[in-house]
């Protein structure tokens, strides 16, 4: 990874996003880490990257999605391992370009299946993750770099930035967190 993650220019994200198109979905190297919730997607940490680095298996239940959110600044590089997601990504609200209440610009929608990788960062723009299946889970791989430890939800109609949160793991290693 380098020094300080995909930032640190010792690294060519091009190359880390060829890793992940060569790595092959199967289920035996990553169904310990994958714990379904009814109600919300899961966010199951596998490496914590000795702090360069966070390796995360999301599991998207039956049409649960993402808010449209930030990276805060990191790097993200996500392998669909299971399933299909779509993503939607949306341009950045600008204070000066974008008039309060007014609805967020939706600039690309794509549906990845098994085995594509896709890219984003904040200057590419916000998104939004979901499972469009009614009837099965969707399970996909997410490389934070670096450790992406906060983001910014946004509202759709306004372009307001309407929460920041800490980001939480339902699982580590394999070991589902006690949520209180």
């Amino acid at each position: 990874m380098g020094t300080k993650g995909l930032n640190s220019g010792d690294i060519d994200v091009n190359k880390i996003i060829r890793y992940m198109e060569e790595y092959q979905s199967n289920a035996d190297d990553w169904e310990r880490y994958a714990f379904l919730d009814k109600n919300r997607y899961t966010r199951n940490l596998i490496d914590d990257g000795n702090g360069e680095y966070n390796l995360i298996l999301l599991v998207w239940g039956q049409n649960q999605s993402s808010s449209i959110h930030n990276h805060a600044g990191s790097h993200c590089i996500m392998k669909v391992l299971d399933g299909e997601v779509v993503e939607s990504l949306y341009d950045c609200p600008s204070k000066d370009e974008h008039p309060k209440d007014s609805e967020m610009n939706l600039t690309r929608e794509l549906v990845f299946g098994p085995n594509q990788v896709t890219y984003i960062h904040d200057k590419i723009g916000l998104h939004k993750v979901s499972n469009p299946s009614s009837s099965r889970p969707a399970f996909s791989l997410h490389l934070y770099s670096p450790p992406i430890l906060e983001a910014k939800s946004y509202n759709k109609e306004t372009g307001e930035s309407v929460t920041a949160c800490q980001m939480k793991f339902y699982s580590k290693y394999g070991t589902k967190v006690d949520q209180n």
